[in-house]
């Protein structure tokens, strides 16, 4: 009996279209062979059949690499693309930057413990009036036991 092996990730296993090739791959090829066939077709008249066909294959090659290359699963475009932000777009240093929860605590109970002497203290206009009321209390008071002891 003949066993057929089978891949454990089926995410990987790509459906052939024709020969053997993707639908990507199959596109690829046919617009290297649409531009390549002229840059040959023109060139060959001016430059030389062998120039002309080094000439096909630097116009051709980059569609076949588009089609071909694959890298840990991403196709040639994102890669390009991730390169051209990694290398040009990005900063070249990325500073390591943090912020410390603890330091953020140590903080926060600072803040919390000026705030409560701040309520304990009073401050500005508030502390002056309680102090204005305290002394009109004390005056009322001196002016009872006053007033008691003349009578």
């Amino acid at each position: 009996m003949a066993y057929v092996s089978v891949p454990k990730d089926l995410s990987k296993v790509k459906t052939k279209v024709a020969l053997n090739l993707t639908l990507r791959q199959i596109i690829s090829f046919s617009i290297g062979a649409v531009v390549g066939f002229p840059v040959y077709w023109y060139s060959r008249t001016t430059v030389g059949n062998d120039i002309a066909v080094y000439l096909m294959i630097g116009c051709v090659l980059p569609f076949f690499m588009a089609a071909i290359f694959e890298k840990d699963g991403i196709v040639f475009e994102k890669y390009l693309g991730y390169i051209i932000k990694q290398r040009f777009l990005n900063p070249k240093i990325r500073p390591y930057k943090t912020e410390n929860f603890y330091e953020f605590l140590d903080n926060l109970g600072r803040e919390e413990v000026k705030y409560v002497q701040k309520e304990r203290k009073g401050t500005g206009k508030t502390s002056a009036k309680k102090a204005k009321t305290k002394r009109q209390q004390q005056k009322v008071v001196k002016e009872a036991d006053f007033a008691a002891e003349a009578v």
